[in-house]
């Protein structure tokens, strides 16, 4: 992949003449990319925490009690799990990687589209793969930010369209692509999450969009609220349907 303004290009790509497609500016955009270093760093204390370093694997006990899982959401109200678990990984490969594309996503999208609406489409994301996760694979143990990254994607993909550009001229719907095809071919890969978190994220980012075209910016907050507020329902309704009820 070759650097270039707008992002990473591919070799033959970077060669050729033609129009490039900027992820479009939105007002309020900031200077440095402070919300891509906060989360990188809560990633990475989350790992610490869970006992990842220097030499553990990162699944001690708070791992298993911020990890996303249906029962103890459904039966215990765990409901902080579907946040938390955004914030952990399982091992140093897991979290490097999801850090890594994390940075370059985020240090492209975060001062062009300002802090709090990068961090709004992170979180929406976040709990759009919870959603997703919990409605293909309630039984399983959940964990990465790759949900909320999945989403940033969707979000600038969603963005540039809407601005009437082609996402695959900016670099980041390529990407995009190459992610949703080595979710399909890896194991142990939550495929609910990155296509919950890709869909939130579209969604809210297209948002934003569209309510500044219309000249009422406020709509788009208004959507990104409700996106969040359908994710966190649909994900407490999934939980309680997965548990076991006794009657005794």
């Amino acid at each position: 992949m070759t650097p270039s303004p707008v992002g990473m290009r591919c070799p033959d790509c970077a060669t050729q003449s033609g129009k490039a497609v900027r992820l479009p500016v939105l007002s309020g955009q900031s200077d440095k990319p402070v919300v891509t270093l906060t989360l990188i760093g809560l990633c990475l204390l989350g790992y610490l925490l869970s006992g990842g370093f220097p030499f553990g694997t990162g699944q001690n006990q708070i791992f298993y009690e911020g990890a996303l899982a249906a029962a103890p959401i459904g039966a215990g109200g765990q409901y902080w799990r579907l946040v938390t678990s955004g914030f952990l990984h399982a091992g140093l490969m897991h979290l490097a990687f999801n850090m890594i594309l994390l940075w370059f996503i985020g240090s492209q999208m975060e001062p062009q589209l300002g802090r709090a609406r990068f961090l709004t489409l992170y979180v929406v994301s976040l709990l759009g793969g919870s959603f997703g996760a919990l409605l293909l694979s309630p039984n399983a143990v959940t964990v990465g930010a790759s949900g909320a990254i999945f989403g940033l994607m969707g979000a600038a993909s969603a963005i540039i369209y809407a601005r009437g550009g082609n996402p695959l001229q900016s670099g980041i719907g390529m990407l995009l692509v190459f992610n949703l095809v080595f979710s399909f071919v890896l194991s142990n890969v939550s495929i609910g999450g990155h296509l919950g978190g890709l869909a939130a994220g579209a969604l809210a980012g297209g948002a934003f969009v569209m309510a500044e075209k219309r000249g009422q910016p406020a709509l788009g907050w208004a959507a990104c609220a409700g996106i969040a507020v359908v994710a966190v329902v649909g994900s407490l309704v999934l939980a309680a349907a997965s548990t076991p009820s006794f009657i005794g």
